[in-house]
């Protein structure tokens, strides 16, 4: 008997025990290897977690009767108050530990350029206005340069999908890793779920040798750490705590001093970066207070009625805007990557094109399958002393996720964000920049506004665009 054989009977025995045996209704006309590939995506599905959230056993939300009783979470705000330091007590000790290279920094990029018009992963988007660096760029930079500045070596790990590995593990070796140390440098990419005709629970087919699956969500970043050997290294190398960020906010704060002093001064388990909402409805998750456990409310659950409450003053009762950045106790992560329902399943109601029975790809213009994501901000709940820090957007949350002519997250709003902000800087610094001029400063010249008022010459006039790398003259 062959091995491939000896799969297709171990298979054929399971599915049916699930009701799943139609995964191999193509397999004798399928090739060595397509069988193969078809064994190995079977290997990756827990079915008996499958079975419990097709039986509805996953758990669910009264989000209405949640919002009714959020409240503002505990979070030191932009203008410093709300904590028992000060933000240059939070400064002082978060240099410190990077000084002592407590941290490690993870970024999520999973994503393609699709709604960009770009069909490369999302993280090689040219986003630099004068420049032209990438996003992922954007990040390396920082890096390298809170490296110089602090003396440091801050391991990058960054989580793939399966769509955007390869193309992710090439561009960092076509690039020379971008200025990073081979050793660290950490590329590791997410687990997936099957996407299930939402009718019948049934797995989709997107082809007959291949399972229709896609990335487990963001929340899979712990268990895919974990997988990738990624917490070992970090244990290894004496990281204590790590920085998280997604790739497609150029301004994200990557292991920004001040944001890892609150952190530790908060001695919190894991610690969220937001900001002010625009508009009460806006497309973000709300970080709330709930029975005294911060949590949050995507703007897709949150009842109208609780988004628009105000204060007496006329401000958002619940402001917070989540913007996907946090800081992680590496202990804490290490724990809940053991326990299963650290992080519960959240179903989606999505467009898939599926393989029917005669081995036809059938597209829909309706919803008709399920998929299931893991959320990172999940863990806030179960978080020793999960604590919020807000800071202004003009400064760190500029997100790209729309294409050009969209009201708001383009590219275009985000290079004018980038420009506003290191145009003040300039300005700080005593520099004057000419109206509709575009300036872009490398992180290795300048962190902040500060760093620039010794390196700079001051009256300097910039009349045309320019980017500031190594010359800090024009």
């Amino acid at each position: 008997m062959t091995e491939n054989n000896l799969n297709y009977d171990q298979w054929k025995k399971v599915l049916a025990e699930h009701g799943q045996e139609h995964v191999l209704g193509h397999w004798p006309k399928l090739t060595a290897r397509e069988r193969e590939g078809l064994c190995q995506q079977l290997n990756e599905i827990d079915f008996v977690e499958l079975g419990d959230l097709l039986a509805g056993q996953d758990e669910t939300t009264d989000f209405k009767a949640l919002a009714m009783r959020a409240a503002s979470p505990p979070a030191v705000l932009a203008d410093g108050s709300g904590a028992d330091w000060s933000p240059a007590e939070a400064r002082e000790r978060g240099e410190e530990a990077l000084k002592q290279g407590e941290f490690g920094a993870v970024i999520v990029a999973g994503g393609q350029g699709t709604r960009l018009g770009f069909d490369q992963p999302k993280g090689m988007f040219s986003i630099g206005p004068v420049s032209g660096r990438t996003l992922f760029q954007f990040f390396v930079d920082r890096l390298l340069a809170v490296n110089e500045k602090y003396g440091c070596c801050i391991p990058l790990y960054i989580m793939t999908s399966e769509a955007t590995d390869e193309q992710t593990r090439d561009y960092f070796r076509e690039n020379d890793n971008l200025g990073l140390q081979p050793d660290d440098l950490h590329i590791f990419k997410q687990g997936v779920m099957p996407a299930v005709d939402s009718v019948n629970g049934k797995l989709l087919m997107d082809s007959t040798s291949s399972i229709a699956l896609s990335p487990d969500g963001h929340g899979g970043t712990v268990s895919a750490l974990e997988r990738g050997g990624c917490l070992d290294d970090a244990v290894r190398r004496g990281i204590r705590h790590l920085a998280y960020i997604q790739v497609d906010n150029p301004l994200a704060q990557l292991c920004d001093p001040e944001l890892i002093g609150h952190h530790l001064m908060a001695a919190s388990d894991m610690t969220t970066q937001v900001v002010r909402k625009r508009e009460p409805m806006e497309r973000v998750g709300n970080v709330v207070l709930v029975d005294g456990q911060v949590q949050i409310i995507e703007y897709s659950d949150l009842p109208e009625s609780a988004a628009t409450a105000t204060n007496e003053d006329g401000s958002l009762k619940l402001w917070a805007g989540n913007i996907a950045v946090h800081m992680f106790k590496l202990d804490f992560l290490r724990r809940v990557a053991g326990e299963a329902a650290s992080l519960p399943f959240h179903r989606a109601s999505k467009k898939v094109p599926y393989c029917d029975e005669s081995g036809k790809l059938v597209h829909v213009d309706q919803p008709n399958a399920v998929k299931f994501e893991k959320f990172i901000f999940d863990l806030l709940p179960i978080a020793k002393n999960a604590f919020v820090v807000e800071s202004l957007a003009s400064e760190a949350f500029a997100p790209v996720k729309n294409a050009a002519g969209a009201r708001t997250d383009t590219p275009e709003t985000a290079r004018k964000a980038i420009t506003d902000l290191h145009r003040g800087w300039l300005e700080e610094a005593g520099v004057c920049v000419d109206q509709g001029v575009q300036v872009e400063i490398n992180p290795r010249v300048a962190l902040s506004a500060g760093d620039l008022h010794e390196k700079i010459e001051p009256n300097l006039r910039i009349s045309a665009d320019q980017y500031f790398d190594s010359r800090l003259e024009s």
